[in-house]
């Protein structure tokens, strides 16, 4: 009796045998087996939640400038858009001025976070539509419009912009520009107060 005892105990200490009344079930912080692991989770770029709108849907880094042929925010702009901006770009930048770019091009879904982010902020639709359009009828989701991001860009382009077709659209947005053809012959149009004076944002 005493052997076997002996036996049953130095199989308990040795891991052979569970001793009496040991847990069958693994150790905190112990490994897991490789098949029983969860997914990881999905991932966006490093400074992005999961499930974020991103790059692809046209957010553009803080550097980006009208000739950055990897970010879709740029690459996706109408092409006569793109090319009028690359020849004002490269004309500004001989004057020390760099042409940097908020915003180009943006999926329907990014619009309508930016116009469900304008709702929350100013209280109503109609209030929000003096800032932000819809997706049916944002001339960024259609890629025909540009914010330009840096002051002294917005200021040589209100005044040079005309002669390369380039018109601010909305006196409240004085970053947002347009191509506008018939500007290089002549001047840019009148500008709509805020984009809900615009006739394209009722359609």
């Amino acid at each position: 009796m005493l052997t076997c005892w002996v036996v049953l105990t130095l199989a308990a200490l040795l891991g052979c045998a569970p001793g009496p009344g040991a847990s069958t079930q693994a150790p905190a912080g112990a490994a897991t087996s490789p098949t029983r692991r969860a997914p990881e989770p999905l991932r966006g770029a490093p400074d992005e939640p999961p499930g974020a709108l991103g790059v692809a849907d046209g957010r553009l880094p803080d550097a980006t400038t009208v000739f950055d042929d990897d970010d879709p925010g740029v690459v996706r702009l109408d092409p006569h858009l793109r090319a009028a901006l690359r020849r004002a770009a490269t004309d500004a930048g001989r004057a020390g001025v760099e042409v940097r770019l908020t915003s180009g091009w943006r999926s329907a879904a990014y619009q309508e976070q930016l116009l469900e982010d304008a709702v929350s902020m100013y209280g109503s639709r109609a209030e929000a539509a003096r800032w932000v359009a819809t997706p049916a009828t944002s001339p960024h989701v259609s890629g025909d419009a540009v914010d330009i991001r840096n002051a002294d860009a917005t200021t040589w382009l209100a005044e040079h912009g005309s002669h390369y077709g380039l018109c601010q659209v909305f006196r409240n947005e004085p970053w947002h520009f347009e191509l506008r053809p018939a500007a290089a012959q002549g001047s840019c149009p009148a500008q709509y107060r805020d984009p809900s004076h615009d006739p394209r944002m009722t359609r």
